[in-house]
């Protein structure tokens, strides 16, 4: 008897907590972090070193199904050291971008209660607010003249305990930053953030 009621309870406990996860909900959170950018180009005129910069904004989840839509909205610093090879000599100097970045990201959460991981990918729209050259490139054209705004490519993984958030993601550029059609640059970075659910 005491088997059959423990039998019971668990069904009970594994179906209610099974529901959670199919009944919609909504999150909202603070998010910061570090990022790891790097500028990629099609040739060899270009070679780039990766440099460190910073994420700051808020997050939303709205999810049902086991599936859930996650939009984040952030500041980020972006940097990266540049090596231009011109005139049969290289110009070296650091690139910094500040940005307003808009992911748009699908997932899905693997586990049941208040720990479990997440899978998650989507694109992200990225509105340049301000751009530092080093000078010894501020007179060359693929440099000077960057676009206002960028679409890149985010997939990775992540963990939720209680009202934590860890996550790591890799940043594919789609678009080239530079207006300069000879030349394409695109930038790519890995991320790592930390999050807090408010409610």
């Amino acid at each position: 008897m005491k088997k059959v009621f423990l039998s019971i309870c668990i069904l009970i406990s594994t179906a209610t907590m099974a529901s959670a996860q199919l009944l919609p909900t909504f999150q909202f959170g603070l998010k910061g972090g570090l990022n790891f950018s790097q500028l990629r180009t099609d040739g060899s005129w270009l070679n780039s070193s990766s440099r460190t910069g910073y994420q700051a904004g808020v997050w939303a989840r709205v999810g049902g199904a086991g599936f859930h839509f996650q939009p984040e909205l952030y500041v980020t610093g972006k940097s990266a050291e540049a090596t231009f090879n011109e005139n049969n000599g290289n110009v070296t100097a650091n690139v910094t971008f500040t940005s307003l970045d808009l992911p748009l990201l699908l997932g899905t959460r693997i586990g049941l209660g208040p720990i479990a991981a997440r899978v998650q990918a989507g694109p992200v729209v990225s509105f340049l607010v301000d751009k530092g050259i080093g000078n010894a490139l501020q007179e060359v054209t693929e440099f000077s003249n960057y676009r206002n705004q960028a679409i890149a490519l985010t997939g990775g993984v992540g963990v939720d305990i209680m009202k934590f958030r860890a996550d790591l993601r890799y940043e594919h550029g789609l678009s080239s930053l530079s207006k300069d059609g000879s030349e394409s640059q695109k930038l790519s970075l890995w991320t790592i953030g930390i999050g807090y659910r408010l409610f």
